[in-house]
């Protein structure tokens, strides 16, 4: 009789469930990873960062604080004036019949803040303008902390020259509380600013908030941090 060949061993085998599992997560994990990338490279903000100092902010505090202390005889370093907030503001009117100009004007806001703005709508419906109620009119933005004093970094030093027929900022859109309030006919002044995919100029408004609480201290804030004020006129004595 032939003698029985010895049976080999079967090699034991990891289970397939488990090599599945580690598989699905490592993809999941990628294709996570490739829409946050392709997600920043549309557009999306993206954190400042760490370390970054912006040079307004340094500015005020080495230079802006302590000019505005003597000139207004204070003496505490927190009853200087200083701005607290930077708030953009685009209406968008054609938004009720063409909706992609507001997404239009949402991404010029997006590039020319930093920061993802909020949608305004209608609180009130108006017959005669064709607007009803919870319409969306407007795109608005509020600047505080490292973007507010990058923005108006970028205002001043970039914008506000490339403005037509520019004499200097009007003292009289202060509202009495050392608020500035001013309008712009074009937001092309912005080089951010796709000319290509926004050719319509956009008015829009900037409202720079401060701690002023007169026009006097809010004024002299902003022209210590740069901005440029129109100078009064000095009318000639009539002989």
């Amino acid at each position: 009789m032939a003698k029985d060949t010895p049976k080999e061993p079967k090699k034991e085998h990891a289970p397939k469930d488990h090599a599945t599992k580690e598989q699905q997560k490592a993809k999941s994990k990628e294709q996570h990873q490739k829409v946050q990338v392709t997600e920043a490279h549309k557009g999306a903000v993206l954190p400042m960062p760490k370390g970054y100092k912006v040079r307004m902010t340094e500015l005020y505090l080495n230079t802006v604080r302590p000019a505005l202390m003597k000139d207004f005889a204070l003496t505490s370093p927190m009853a200087a004036p200083r701005i607290t907030k930077i708030v953009i503001n685009i209406g968008v009117s054609e938004a009720k019949e063409n909706i992609q100009a507001l997404d239009l004007a949402k991404e010029d806001l997006t590039v020319i803040s930093g920061q993802a703005p909020q949608v305004r709508r209608a609180k009130k419906s108006i017959s005669n303008f064709k607007l009803r109620e919870g319409m969306p009119i407007a795109v608005r933005v509020t600047l505080r902390g490292t973007r507010m004093y990058e923005f108006f970094d970028r205002f001043v030093s970039i914008s506000v020259p490339r403005m037509r027929d520019f004499q200097g900022v009007d003292p009289r859109f202060f509202d009495g509380r050392g608020n500035l309030n001013m309008g712009l006919r074009e937001h092309h002044i912005f080089p951010e600013v796709n000319m290509e995919k926004s050719p319509k100029a956009r008015g829009m408004n900037i409202t720079f908030v401060t701690t002023a609480g007169d026009d006097k201290k809010g004024q002299a804030l902003l022209e210590y941090m740069g901005m440029p004020f129109k100078k009064p006129v000095k009318q000639e004595a009539k002989h």
